[in-house]
């Protein structure tokens, strides 16, 4: 049984948008640092963004490639993180995983989370 839930991915079209979501029926999130990442074929899982536990100011941090584009947000209630994306391009096609990370302040170095999703696949084409 997975502990942290992607969805929300699906085929869009450039230009267009998504919201994912990272769910858990097992942890509190908002008492986690979350992060976002992403891995396209032949290539290596990098971040992109991430926010900061709700202690800590839900800082978010934006990977420059999606500054601007791609939105970060906690629903409290909803025990959900979502990843708004708009203006989506061709090279946003990834396998997007969300992760987990019981600190305090910040958000972690790289990839150095406790916890991992199964992701969902975003495919940006026309």
């Amino acid at each position: 049984q997975a502990l942290l839930v992607e969805s929300g991915g699906g085929l869009v079209q450039p230009g267009g948008s998504l919201r994912l979501s990272c769910a858990s029926s097992e942890y509190t999130l908002d008492d986690l640092a979350i992060g976002w990442f992403r891995q396209a074929p032949g290539e290596e899982r990098v971040g992109i963004s991430c926010i900061s536990s709700s202690r800590s100011e839900n800082v978010a941090l934006y990977a420059d490639s999606v500054k601007g584009r791609f939105t970060i947000s906690r629903d409290t209630a909803k025990n959900t993180v979502y990843l708004q994306m708009n203006s989506l391009k061709p090279e946003d096609t990834a396998l997007y995983y969300c992760a987990a990370a019981s600190l305090s302040w910040g958000c972690p170095i790289g990839d150095e989370y406790d916890y991992w999703g199964q992701g969902t696949q975003v495919t940006v084409s026309s």
